[in-house]
């Protein structure tokens, strides 16, 4: 398999877009797309070269049932090879993607009325899913440090009350890209011990962080964390398969997992034969693909970061620890717009508009850097921002 990082550097803007997806086709030709979080590399090409022969036979009829295929079974496998977290296969569902299993888990585990707490800015699906299941959202606000974003756990420990059922917790955090230490994991391990929660941990990027940085899961903190948490995740991020859709719910207990089960057949849905399969064989073959494409993405982390430090210091940010998601602070530009409409119309490029992010959000941009330093879309961001310089760098008088 090519593990030479010379994969991710030969992409270009004019292969880009022959895509159909979303992302460079949402804007139109004169946009560069740097919001939602598809990368812009090839597969991996054990993931290419399998769905290539199944399109080649024509295999697009149903597939096996979860139980029938290895899935679990070589999950278990990379979550020891990974993280040092031992898994039951018994343990794990399928699920179409994890957007559905956050609002099964609030249909299932909570009940109208009830509060869910959640750490934002976050995900968009984690937070808005508590207002459309009829749920009571506590928003705890993490604070910008000099280097990272940081938890208010006394601020978080005063939100919680006896009305609060659910922990959704994003791990590593999008998008601010920290990833929780040990300290930080048991210290949200005991508020949830002490207000009896369950926890919703979305791992999905877990396989996407920087050292020294190392990604825990929620679930392997301690057995008693372990029994309340259900952490889903997916490989869907980690090798591009977005559209693919599929992702699994780990269950730390049989009585979370059996009251899953619950479910009335036909809710979740059959699998994706084509995600299904995508996954196994990233979990089994593709462990040197991701580790090549890590180093690039923090390579394009550090440069990313480095030009926006010379270029416009007016913009706060965070080196992000996880994810390929870079959160602007763009409060001090004294823009006349939103940053995200500032940025679209001066400068036609398509970032992620902060106040999808919830509470502390606004003012901010998220930017995607999964895409290659040698291309012209890589290195005309700045330049377009840099016609309207004057705005980047100076408040108005």
């Amino acid at each position: 398999m090519p593990t030479s990082s010379e994969v991710f550097a030969s992409v270009t803007v004019e292969q880009m877009r022959q895509r159909r997806g979303g992302k460079w086709t949402r804007y139109g030709d004169e946009v560069l797309p740097c919001f939602v979080a598809d990368m812009d590399f090839p597969l991996a090409p054990p993931i290419h070269n399998a769905l290539s022969e199944q399109a080649a036979t024509d295999d697009y009829g149903y597939t096996m049932h979860f139980a029938e295929r290895p899935i679990a079974e070589i999950f278990s496998a990379w979550a020891a090879r990974r993280y040092n977290w031992q898994v039951d296969p018994a343990r794990i569902e399928g699920l179409v993607d994890i957007v559905q299993g956050i609002y099964l888990t609030l249909q299932l585990y909570t009940k109208p009325g009830d509060s869910v707490v959640t750490l934002t800015p976050t995900y968009p699906p984690l937070w808005r899913s508590v207002a459309n299941t009829d749920r009571r959202l506590i928003d705890c606000k993490m604070q910008m440090g000099a280097d990272q974003y940081e938890i208010d756990f006394d601020k978080l420990a005063d939100q919680l009350d006896s009305s609060t059922k659910l922990f959704l917790l994003c791990n590593p955090h999008n998008p601010t890209g920290r990833v929780f230490t040990q300290k930080e994991l048991q210290g949200l391990a005991e508020l949830v011990l002490q207000n009896d929660l369950i926890v919703l941990s979305d791992e999905i990027h877990a396989d996407l962080v920087y050292a020294p940085n190392r990604h825990i899961p929620f679930a392997s903190i301690s057995p008693e964390i372990q029994q309340r948490t259900i952490t889903m995740t997916s490989a869907t991020k980690s090798f591009n398969i977005g559209g693919l859709r599929f992702a699994i719910a780990i269950f730390g207990s049989k009585a979370l997992q059996d009251r899953f089960n619950t479910l009335p057949k036909g809710v979740i849905g059959g699998l994706n034969s084509m995600g299904a399969m995508a996954s196994e064989i990233a979990w089994r073959d593709c462990d040197q693909w991701l580790d090549t494409l890590v180093s690039y993405l923090e390579s394009n982390r550090n440069h990313l970061h480095q030009q926006i430090q010379q270029r416009f210091p007016n913009i706060k940010l965070c080196k992000p620890q996880a994810t390929y998601l870079s959160w602007l602070d763009c409060q001090q530009l004294a823009l006349n717009q939103e940053p995200y409409e500032h940025f679209l119309e001066a400068g036609k490029i398509a970032f992620g508009n902060g106040d999808d992010f919830g509470s502390g959000g606004d003012g901010f941009v998220r930017f995607n850097f999964a895409t290659s330093q040698t291309t012209k879309y890589w290195i005309a961001w700045p330049l377009r921002c840099h016609r309207h310089r004057a705005y980047l760098t100076h408040k108005h008088k």
